[in-house]
């Protein structure tokens, strides 16, 4: 977990700084960005290749057929683009509480019950973003299997790129939920979270494996 003594006083948000400067301060003491804003601004980018194959796909004759698909797809592809740099900031702004939580006296019995219920709800809240970059990153793994699929063979290995950044996105997000659950005291909450997470682990990261081998396969044929 990142270093809670640290704090972030930057006015821009974190999308809004460039490509340098996110880097900087992710690779700094700064608690925010961590590992879930990181991940989300990899299935941004992952999710943008799944539209650029969108775009070399649409208006060629070779496949009229998939046009109308690919038009509805790019379009959800842009709205997951957007979610997903939200959720960069979004992660962020929700660790701020626990990383309050941790600062907070402990000196009494009094104040070591304030801080375990302050403890709690931030856990909560600190696992409810990098829960929505996973849920994100699993409809970005889907559109990339049609991509993959009916998109123009031209850009397949950007297809396969981009579903390999959301399985990476979806499996380093999983991991900022399970480092909160294990710290919560509520265990029945916690197991909730965790098999919440476990079944979409379960489900996509098998599949965005399948949608790299089939595309590796098409292009060592």
């Amino acid at each position: 977990m990142r270093d809670c003594g640290e704090k972030r006083e930057d006015r821009m948000s974190l999308t809004e700084m460039s490509c340098e400067e996110f880097v900087n301060v992710l690779g700094s003491k700064a608690p925010a960005p961590g590992g879930g804003g990181a991940a989300a601004l990899v299935a941004a980018v992952g999710t943008a290749l799944g539209s650029m194959v969108a775009a070399l796909t649409v208006g060629k004759k070779k496949y009229a057929d998939a046009e109308d698909e690919m038009l509805r797809l790019a379009r959800e592809a842009e709205e997951l683009r957007r979610e997903l740099l939200a959720l960069v900031q979004r992660d962020a702004d929700a660790f701020a509480p626990l990383s309050r939580a941790y600062g907070l006296p402990s000196d009494t019995d009094e104040t070591r019950a304030e801080k375990a219920k302050a403890m709690e709800d931030a856990l909560r809240t600190a696992c409810a973003a990098p829960l929505d970059i996973m849920e994100a990153c699993c409809k970005a793994i889907k559109l990339h299997q049609v991509f993959a699929e009916k998109g123009s063979r031209l850009a397949i290995s950007d297809a396969g790129a981009g579903a390999v950044f959301c399985k990476a996105a979806l499996s380093g997000a999983s991991l900022s939920v399970f480092i909160n659950t294990a710290a919560m005291r509520d265990q029945a909450c916690a197991r909730e979270i965790n098999a919440r997470a476990d079944r979409l682990l379960a489900e996509y990261e098998p599949l965005a494996d399948k949608i790299f081998a089939d595309v590796r396969a098409l292009l060592r044929k």
